[in-house]
């Protein structure tokens, strides 16, 4: 699964490696802790590319508030193109995620260990997304799509988030017609970089670069 992330990227930047006009008010970076129900940077295509703010926390249509049931922050592949909640979304409004990296969590007894989770050859992680818009407002939310852990991610979790690789951003978004699907699988064995990191993650509020630092296990 993905259950929090860390960016760093300046937003200009992301902008300008997809090519999508950037919103005027984004999340502030770097942040080292993004959590479920903060706004994320994300990149659209509806037609053109932009990269807009979203609310991470998918909240189907039929809620009346954005409580109303489970906070919906992943959506596996493996049921996305079914489930009432994403079958739509799966379809019409797909979306990318950069970021830094991701933190999952080790159980080890009774404790819980965090790893720090980033590409290997350090340009930016892409998580493949869904979204949709909810509520008068029209309030855009999304959620990432995970599948099951590569044989690297196994013996940390048995989730990982779908990758989307840079020659595969156009059909993600839908730009070059079908075949989305076949993008939801893991990532190769080598793509993804991992280490511990602090137990001072476990904490919502915890804030700073020492966040994504080595320790020892």
């Amino acid at each position: 699964m993905c259950g929090r992330m860390a960016n760093t990227l300046p937003p200009d930047s992301v902008a300008k490696l997809f090519d999508a006009a950037p919103a005027n008010a984004l999340p502030p970076v770097p942040d080292y802790n993004v959590c479920p129900t903060q706004a994320v940077a994300v990149v659209t295509a509806d037609p053109g590319r932009r990269l807009r703010p979203m609310r991470w926390g998918f909240i189907p249509h039929w809620y009346d508030s954005p409580t109303d049931g489970p906070l919906l922050i992943n959506a596996r592949a493996e049921t996305v193109a079914e489930k009432p909640a994403f079958r739509a979304a799966c379809r019409e409004r797909r979306c990318l995620v950069p970021v830094t990296g991701f933190y999952e969590w080790h159980r080890s007894g009774g404790a819980k260990l965090p790893w720090f989770v980033q590409r290997a050859d350090g340009v930016p992680l892409v998580l493949a997304g869904i979204w949709q818009e909810w509520g008068a407002d029209h309030a855009p939310t999304f959620a990432i799509v995970t599948t099951e852990a590569n044989a690297a991610m196994a013996p940390i979790h048995h989730r990982i988030p779908v990758v989307i690789e840079q020659g595969d951003w156009g059909l993600w978004l839908g730009e070059e017609g079908k075949g989305a699907a076949r993008l939801m699988h893991p990532p190769g064995e080598d793509v993804l970089a991992f280490h511990r990191v602090s137990t001072r993650v476990n904490s919502n509020r915890a804030e700073g670069p020492e966040l994504i630092e080595p320790v020892a296990d």
